[in-house]
């Protein structure tokens, strides 16, 4: 086990470094993105301004406050509170992601599945795990929203958040092809096996 910290953008070379155990504190920016987010890019064609290449995302959807802009809140935006959002449903998006824009570490919880570990492995890059609700302390790591995209979407827009000490998060998912999810469930169900055999019950 190893502790990094990661100012984004990051490489393929620093992201392979990164094994299940390992935490993650990152730097400098931070994307937040949703499903909405994701269907617009990615279904549906739309574009955004921002570069992503090499940089991580973040499930959410903010509770924000619409406020004037200003050096404080140059987007317009006051963050509230900055939760993350369970990262299953969009399973299906973290290829198209690393492909088309390039993105190396997933932020989030409960995990993904394998085909993200299949693209992890072959495109390098990692999910990273935050403990559900935790969003409190997760905004005081938010120092700003620095830029949005895709607003009409609000309040599943493309955040840019700029960050300070994110972290630590938990490395659950590789570029290795290791799983923390998936040794756990291993785990639990040998655990399982050894309690019923006790009590005399045969699968």
């Amino acid at each position: 086990m190893a502790h990094y910290e990661l100012t984004m953008p990051v490489t393929e070379e620093q992201v392979r470094q990164l094994r299940v155990n390992d935490t993650v504190t990152l730097q400098q920016t931070l994307f937040g993105i949703r499903d909405a987010t994701q269907i617009h890019m990615l279904d549906r064609g739309r574009t955004t301004r921002f570069d992503l290449h090499g940089h991580a995302v973040i499930h959410t959807a903010p509770n924000v406050r619409k406020v004037d802009k200003s050096p404080q809140y140059p987007a317009g935006y006051q963050p509230i509170c900055i939760g993350t959002t369970t990262s299953d449903r969009m399973e299906r998006f973290t290829r198209p992601l690393m492909e088309q824009y390039g993105v190396r570490l997933i932020v989030g919880k409960g995990g993904l599945r394998q085909g993200s570990l299949d693209a992890f492995r072959e495109l390098g890059g990692a999910y990273l795990a935050i403990v559900g609700g935790t969003a409190a302390l997760e905004t005081t790591w938010i120092e700003q929203i620095e830029d949005v995209d895709l607003d009409d979407l609000n309040p599943e827009s493309l955040w840019k958040f700029r960050i300070l000490n994110f972290g630590p998060l938990l490395v659950a998912m590789d570029s290795h092809g290791n799983s923390l999810y998936t040794d756990i469930k291993a785990d639990v169900n040998k655990r399982r096996a050894e309690v019923l055999a006790s009590l005399g019950v045969h699968q």
